[in-house]
């Protein structure tokens, strides 16, 4: 590839970005997408905003960005949460090191690469880019010191940054702790694995052995249910409750009149009722039925303790003789719990990461297919010779640039944005307890995969067979690095600006909830800008990708050094980027207070011990015996700073420091909160949600501290009104669920379940007289 190809590419991405980001400043103006842009802010501030017309909002404006950049960690702190203002130290670290990279590159490794052999220069468009790497210098050269000078001091400066940034971090997160309101998850801890006994059920059995063994510390305890088809039914059935109620809301609180479907003609839409728990609770008596008959306890419970110390001892040390009984972990927090995989058996779980390892694996090969075919358009000769009827179309100068520089980076992106969701699927199925533990294993999980499918599998080109034979020989891995990498420059180079840049512009878009609001607004016809559909920071994905433009850059600044100003750029785009986005649009529903850093501090040296590896065999090919000589010493120094950060901070991450929690509960027990913090713990761990005529309650109270409640209730029927579909009986939605679970049990059950709504319907009735 030359000069005028790579050009060609980013002029491309230029485009589409800056038509993308011009187009994002006027729809975030436009009210009918403020649910999309600012989902954030209706979580926060339950306000509508105003409808007048103006022609500011129609004309692009960078106001976003001077947000963006004015906005301080404090702010990001108290809006996003501790994960986003980590989050937000990777893209500023890797700010900080590739602005030294630029600067030592472009004025120390540039101009050796671009005069390391005796040739006569084209002009700069016309040029190759390998001219620009490594590969153009001489063997013996006695410029290959400049070098190993650079890769000292991008060495060093990433390190003492990784140190200074590991312990700010370490002490943000102690101090997150300690200043945050009190956290029911510190007070409990997760036992799975608990035995069996014939004689008496999971909950006494629990009581029993903490009651026993842990007298003086014990609180109380809190079973998990399994949760069966008639939970599973009554959850739907609440779901298409609230979707049914969602679409009339408008409408009950502000008649409006518009084109029914597309015959037209003006009417009513929609008519919701206000009598519908009244109507529940009198028919049937199924919404007061707490399910507890139909619920199974399966062996795990949440055990609350009176201090955090407590808690946190009877975590980390081992509750039975037999490891595999009465495993204790410290419970994530309440919004964090991932119920349906506590149930788990504890004894599937290793069965479980063994099957997800070979699932993964095999995704990964089968990956081989798009990575290889990718490779085979940026061989313009394979590819002429492979499809012969390419070759005139080939020949024209736009095309060949076009499929030679942009197109294979277009295609690979496409064939990884399946990635993350399998990975997502993979790392449930693995048996996480907590959603962002679940969402933590896939950012790894994402990263390894893309690490290997980007990087290594795409510098080798060829057959599959081939790829996979790389391998065979371990000790001629640094000098084949060091022969594909800088052969591949240039498909790094693309694949930054097209995955780099362009999907930063994808991502402030918000192509998805765009589509899905348009869908709402425009074919559904509800216009109520819910905040139900807010979504949480995608750290899966994102993460992964600021990670491993960080692996390419330290991998190839010494080989291919013109690839640190695209970089550059997109590092700086992705801080206003993100920024915005965590401050209008993503919800924080949970967090791991930081437990991503340790992930950006090892992938950071990994990249640094592999960048040092390849230039070692890069000097052997050359023939720099001097230059080889001090990289091994480098390599050493590395490895013992990633072993004195692992010891020094790493178990700040994975555990509490005793102090910490001792510290906080003498404080608690002196101001009097403890009692308080014990009536919380209850309520706090909630597995199933509330009962639909609760909800409704709540919408009816909410509707009427807007100020838009229904004039006359008492003059609406029970039923959801509809002008072609007629009358929808909602409560009777509920009552036909809860006759067919009936259906569902037969002898006892059926008996003890007719007991119950028989006991339940004369409760109602003696509380209505």
């Amino acid at each position: 590839m030359d000069i005028s190809a790579l050009l060609t590419s980013a002029g491309i991405n230029i485009g589409v970005c800056v038509v993308l980001l011009s187009l994002y400043s006027v729809l975030r103006k436009q009210p009918s997408n403020v649910g999309v842009y600012f989902g954030r802010r209706l979580v926060s501030v339950c306000s509508r905003p105003s409808d007048p017309f103006s022609f500011e909002r129609f004309v692009p404006s960078p106001s976003w960005i001077v947000k963006a950049w004015e906005t301080t960690e404090e702010e990001i702190l108290a809006t996003g949460g501790m994960d986003a203002a980590v989050f937000l130290r990777m893209v500023v670290f890797s700010i900080r090191i590739f602005s030294v990279a630029v600067v030592i590159c472009f004025f120390l490794i540039l101009p050796v690469n671009y005069h390391g052999q005796e040739m006569r220069h084209k002009r700069i468009p016309l040029e190759s880019l390998e001219v620009f790497t490594i590969a153009n210098v001489k063997e013996g050269s006695k410029w290959l010191w400049t070098h190993c000078l650079a890769l000292y001091i991008i060495t060093c400066s990433a390190c003492i940054l990784l140190y200074f940034e590991y312990k700010s971090i370490a002490k943000m997160r102690l101090k997150h702790i300690t200043g945050a309101p009190p956290n029911p998850s510190h007070f409990t801890v997760l036992v799975r694995s608990i035995p069996r006994c014939s004689h008496e059920t999971y909950s006494e059995t629990v009581n029993k052995f903490f009651t026993k063994y842990h007298s003086s510390s014990y609180l109380s305890h809190q079973m998990v249910y399994r949760s069966g088809r008639v939970q599973k039914l009554m959850t739907n059935a609440e779901k298409m409750y609230m979707t049914f109620k969602a679409a009339a809301h408008e409408q009950n609180c502000q008649p409006s009149f518009m084109p029914r479907g597309l015959c037209g003609g003006p009417t009513k839409s929609f008519e919701i009722v206000s009598r519908e728990t009244d109507n529940i609770s009198g028919k049937t008596g199924f919404g007061d039925l707490d399910l507890a008959t139909i619920r199974k306890e399966c062996a795990a419970a949440v055990i609350f303790f009176k201090t955090r110390y407590a808690a946190v001892t009877t975590a980390e040390v081992l509750q039975s003789s037999n490891p595999m009984l009465w495993v204790s972990v410290l419970a994530p927090e309440p919004h964090d719990v991932y119920w349906s995989n506590l149930c788990i058996p504890y004894r599937q779980l290793w069965i479980r990461k063994i099957g997800t390892l070979v699932a993964s694996i095999a995704f990964v090969l089968v990956f081989l297919i798009p990575v290889t075919f990718v490779q085979g358009l940026t061989q313009l000769d394979q590819l002429q010779q492979t499809f012969p009827f390419l070759r005139g179309l080939l020949k024209k100068k736009f095309m060949n640039q076009v499929v030679t520089g942009y197109l294979p980076s277009v295609i690979l992106i496409l064939a990884l944005y399946t990635v993350p969701p399998t990975m997502m699927v993979f790392s449930a199925v693995e048996g996480s307890i907590s959603r962002s533990g679940r969402k933590r294993s896939a950012c790894c999980k994402v990263l390894y995969f893309t690490i290997w499918n980007v990087f290594f599998v795409n510098i080798f080109t060829g057959s599959v067979i081939s790829q996979l034979s790389f391998f065979s020989s371990v000790k001629d891995i640094p000098a084949q690095l060091a022969k594909a990498v800088p052969r591949q420059a240039s498909f790094f180079m693309t694949y930054v600006l097209t995955s780099g840049w362009a999907s930063l512009s994808c991502e402030v878009m918000q192509f998805l909830a765009l589509f899905c609001n348009l869908v709402k607004r425009f074919v559904l016809r509800i216009k109520d800008d819910s905040s139900n559909c807010t979504f949480s920071f995608p750290y899966h994905t994102e993460v992964p990708r600021v990670l491993l433009f960080g692996f390419l850059g330290f991998t190839c600044s010494i080989l291919a050094p013109l690839m640190l100003p695209f970089l550059l750029i997109y590092f700086s785009l992705a801080y206003l980027v993100y920024k915005n986005q965590i401050l209008n649009v993503y919800v924080p529903k949970y967090e791991s207070e930081g437990q991503y850093w340790p992930i950006a501090h090892n992938t950071t040296i990994f990249s640094l011990v592999l960048s040092q590896i390849i230039a070692l065999g890069v000097f052997g090919i050359k023939r720099s015996p001097v230059a080889s000589g001090f990289t091994i010493p480098l390599i050493i120094c590395t490895l013992l700073f990633h072993e004195y950060c692992r010891q020094r901070f790493l178990p700040i991450f994975k555990v509490v420091p005793a102090e910490v929690f001792i510290e906080m509960d003498q404080k608690d027990e002196q101001c009097g909160r403890m009692e308080e913090i014990y009536q919380k713990l209850h309520s706090a761990y909630r597995q199933f949600t509330e009962t639909p005529h609760e909800l409704c309650r709540s919408e009816c109270l909410n509707h009427h501290d807007d100020g838009k409640s229904i004039s006359d209730p008492e003059k609406l029927n029970p039923g959801l009104i509809h002008p072609m579909l007629g009358r929808l009986p909602l409560p009777g939605i509920k009552e036909i669920i809860g006759w067919l679970s009936l259906l569902l049990f037969s002898g006892k059950e059926a008996d003890q379940l007719n007991g119950s709504s028989s006991c339940n319907l004369d409760i109602a009735e003696t509380s209505k007289k």
